[in-house]
């Protein structure tokens, strides 16, 4: 009787895991195109309802405009510019302020977070000021960088930099904090000095613990430069809101909060994308995996 011809497990075994592998990226695949899909008419659903509902007179149009309004008013800056000046030159303006804050207040918060994270005595020294400055409603405190340093760009940075520092900072030093103690140890058994355990493993430690502020922090930045322009500005988004408040021109408020949205998320989606470059070692997230 001839012999059947054997097929090695090991090959099995292989073509097994593929296939689970394929099967899985198709999974990820369609659970994407999902979540993506659902958002889109999620999105289309309540800017149709809202539409309705201001044609139909159920709400004011004059107070709550509706969302054809709101495009015919973006369209019109966008082609023909805004009182102040063309859009695109309000949008950088705004987000250069919101940028020059936002890594002032990041690269601040970083160091004096692990600074204090590494040594006590200084925590012990400047904790409480900072938990009294991080207590005070720090949006007030634009009216006051906008008598210190005029209706420039200056105040607007300012108005970034204290919303931005405080959770970059928290963060940062409960990373610190967090810190394997062994890990440290080991480092000084092999010879590594102070400043070689803060570079090479403190702050590598740290790091998934400030990027999560980053993804917060950059939106701080932006209602910071937003509310000192809206007190008090020559250009930018803020100044848009403000004079679009003062005539009465809720499609005004409405576009340059929308513009403001898309900036946002543009950085949001700049930011995830480094993090992922950056912690590619990290392993998947186990429920996305399922």
């Amino acid at each position: 009787m001839p012999s059947e011809t054997a097929i090695p497990a090991k090959s099995l075994s292989g073509t097994g895991r593929s296939d689970r592998f394929r099967a899985r990226a198709r999974a990820a695949r369609r659970h994407r195109l999902l979540v993506h899909g659902t958002r889109v008419l999620l999105l289309a659903g309540l800017l149709g309802v809202w539409e309705w509902l201001a044609r139909t007179a159920v709400i004011d149009p004059f107070n709550f405009s509706m969302p054809s309004k709101i495009w015919d008013q973006m369209t019109q800056w966008a082609l023909h510019g805004t009182p102040q000046g063309p859009l695109w030159e309000q949008i950088w303006y705004t987000l250069h302020e919101a940028l020059l804050g936002w890594v002032i207040g990041v690269i601040g918060g970083v160091v004096l977070g692990i600074a204090l994270g590494r040594v006590r005595f200084l925590a012990e020294v400047l904790g409480p000021y900072i938990k009294v400055l991080n207590a005070l409603p720090r949006i007030v405190l634009a009216p006051i960088f906008l008598i210190w340093f005029g209706l420039g760009p200056a105040s607007k940075v300012a108005s970034a930099v204290v919303l931005v520092f405080f959770p970059v900072f928290f963060n940062a030093f409960q990373g610190a904090r967090e810190v394997d103690r062994n890990l440290v140890a080991h480092s000084r058994i092999l010879g590594a000095s102070n400043r070689q355990v803060t570079l090479q493993v403190v702050i590598p430690s740290a790091t998934s613990w400030i990027f999560t502020s980053l993804h917060v922090s950059f939106g701080f930045a932006l209602i910071g430069a937003i509310v000192g322009e809206y007190i008090g500005a020559t250009k930018g988004l803020g100044l848009l809101v403000s004079a679009s408040q003062g005539t009465f021109n809720a499609a005004g408020v409405y576009a340059a909060m929308v513009i403001l949205a898309v900036v946002a998320l543009l950085a949001e989606g700049l930011l995830a994308f480094l993090e992922r470059r950056l912690f590619r070692w990290k392993p998947a997230d186990p429920a996305a995996a399922r």
